[in-house]
């Protein structure tokens, strides 16, 4: 995503999630314990806006998202969201659902490394939300479940046909997307889902830690090996290590492959600024 700004000014406060931030790490918080956090057009909405902003501004390290309360996101409300849809027409439906796309986009393309806290269930929109994470720390209440079959639509949602097969493998994958049934931590962590099992009730913790280890690392670097992850999921051999060599060459040009090198001579550790 580009860094220049346009005309459209800062936002201080975001009405559908909740933003902390401390030396460089963000923390996305879905703020509606009392629904478990279903996800409204409202939220959505934040939640694409938001990691447009973060990602123009570059103060960002690390991102983490987590849920309050009982659990991390029960997907979308089922009244605010599934009994508004049955009045939209084809337009209307279009456009909601290319905006929930457009928020796992924005999580695969946001030059940060996202780190989903996942503790009890992980439904419907909620579990791709954390698919689309680059890294999910789960605690042993974490349940994920792709739902969408559950309520008479395609499995393939949100590009869920396209992330689960390339984190679970293709046959897990057919039976988490075709029959929705719930995961849990133990499977998960088995299958590849989950990247990390925390102690139980330390999920959040855990996330932040490893957040904190992101951001204190060469940014930079993990954002191009973001990018690059994303970017060779269909790329041939030839083009995908063409484009490896294109990527090294700019950053053996930057500060941060120059510090490594100045802090192994002096025998110290790297003070990396991401450039």
């Amino acid at each position: 995503m580009s860094p220049f700004p346009s005309s459209a000014s800062h936002t201080d406060e975001w009405r559908h999630l909740r933003l902390t931030r401390q030396d460089g790490v963000a923390t996305v918080t879905l703020d509606r314990p009392e629904k478990l956090n279903a996800l409204t057009f409202g939220a959505y909405a934040d939640l694409r806006d938001l990691l447009a902003e973060l990602s123009r501004e570059r103060s960002v390290r690390a991102l983490v998202l987590g849920g309050e309360g009982r659990g991390f996101c029960s997907g979308g409300d089922v009244d605010d969201i599934i009994g508004a849809t049955l009045a939209m027409d084809t337009a209307q439906l279009l456009d909601f659902n290319r905006m929930t796309g457009q928020v796992v986009r924005a999580l695969r393309e946001c030059p940060f490394p996202v780190i989903a806290a996942v503790h009890g269930v992980a439904a419907g929109a909620g579990a791709v939300l954390a698919l689309a994470a680059d890294f999910r720390v789960a605690d042993p209440s974490a349940r994920f479940s792709f739902l969408f079959t559950k309520v008479g639509l395609s499995g393939g949602d949100m590009g869920a046909a396209y992330l689960l097969p390339r984190v679970v493998g293709l046959g897990h994958a057919t039976r988490l997307l075709m029959l929705g049934e719930p995961v849990r931590a133990a499977e998960a962590e088995r299958i590849g889902l989950i990247s990390e099992l925390a102690e139980e009730g330390r999920a959040h913790q855990a996330a932040e830690a490893l957040a904190r280890r992101l951001a204190d690392g060469p940014a930079l670097a993990y954002a191009q090996t973001k990018a690059l992850l994303t970017a060779e999921l269909d790329m041939p051999l030839a083009a995908a290590v063409e484009l490896d060599a294109a990527t090294q060459a700019l950053l053996m040009n930057g500060e941060d492959y120059a510090e490594f090198h100045a802090a192994f001579t002096e025998k110290r550790a790297p003070k990396w600024r991401g450039r």
